[in-house]
C-alpha cells in the first residue's frame, strides 16, 4: 500500500486533481467528506460543536449551518483551533478505518485540506501539493464559488502559505493551466505513484 497525502490551498483545484487520480485507480479517503459525516445530525461530533459554539450554528432542520460556522471560525484563529480540536480526531479515526479496509496493493489517496497546517506530512509515504497562484485561487473562489472577495481572502489567510505547502511536497502539481494540461500532468503523476508503489512493496509506515 502506498499512502499518499494530497493537499492544496482553497481554490487551487485539489478536488479536480483528486477526481482525476481516482479515475486513474486511486482509493480516495476524503477528509472533507468525512468531516461532514462526523458532524451529521445525531452524532457526538455535532453535539460537541454545538456545546462549543452554541445552537445558533444549527440550521432549522438541526443540521450544521456550515456557512454560519465558517463565518465565525475563519475570522478568529482561536475559534478555528477549537473547532479543529473537535473535528480532526474524529476525522483521523474514520480515515484509519477506511485505510485499513483498502487492498494491500492500493494507492490510497488521503485528500486533506489542512495537511500542512496540522503537520500531517509524516503520516504519508509521500505528499502531493496542488499549487496555484493566489490570484488564481481568489478568482476561482469569487467567480466559481460565489464568495465575496473579503470572505475568500479570509479563508485563504487562515490556511498555510503557498511556500509552507511547497516545503512539505514530494510532488507539486501546478494548476495554473487549462484542464487538458492538468489531466496530462495528473496521468504523469499517477504513473510515478504506481512506480513507487511497485518499487516499495509493503508501506514503510506499516
Amino acid at each position: 500500500m502506498l499512502k499518499v497525502g494530497l493537499t492544496g490551498g482553497i481554490g487551487a483545484g485539489k478536488s479536480e486533481v483528486s477526481r482525476l487520480l481516482v479515475a486513474c485507480g486511486a482509493v480516495l479517503i476524503d477528509a472533507d467528506r468525512i468531516a461532514r459525516e462526523v458532524v451529521a445530525p445525531g452524532t457526538p461530533g455535532l453535539a460537541s460543536v454545538v456545546e462549543a459554539f452554541g445552537e445558533e450554528i444549527l440550521a432549522a432542520d438541526g443540521s450544521l449551518d456550515r456557512p454560519r460556522l465558517g463565518a465565525i471560525v475563519f475570522s478568529d484563529a482561536q475559534k478555528l483551533s477549537t473547532l479543529n480540536a473537535i473535528v480532526h480526531p474524529l476525522v483521523g479515526a474514520r480515515s484509519r478505518e477506511l485505510e485499513e479496509a483498502a487492498a494491500e496493493d492500493a494507492v490510497v489517496l488521503h485528500d486533506v485540506p489542512l495537511l500542512t497546517e496540522n503537520g500531517l506530512a509524516p503520516l504519508y509515504d509521500l505528499v502531493i501539493v496542488v499549487d496555484a497562484a493566489p490570484e488564481t485561487q481568489l478568482d476561482r473562489l469569487v467567480r466559481l464559488r460565489g464568495m465575496t472577495e473579503d470572505d475568500a481572502r479570509a479563508r485563504m489567510a487562515a490556511q498555510a502559505t503557498r511556500e509552507q505547502r511547497r516545503e512539505i511536497a514530494d510532488i507539486v502539481i501546478d494548476n495554473d493551466v487549462p484542464l487538458e494540461e492538468l489531466e496530462q500532468r495528473v496521468k504523469d503523476v499517477w504513473a510515478e505513484l504506481v512506480r513507487r508503489s511497485q518499487a516499495s512493496g509493503p508501506s514503510a509506515a506499516e
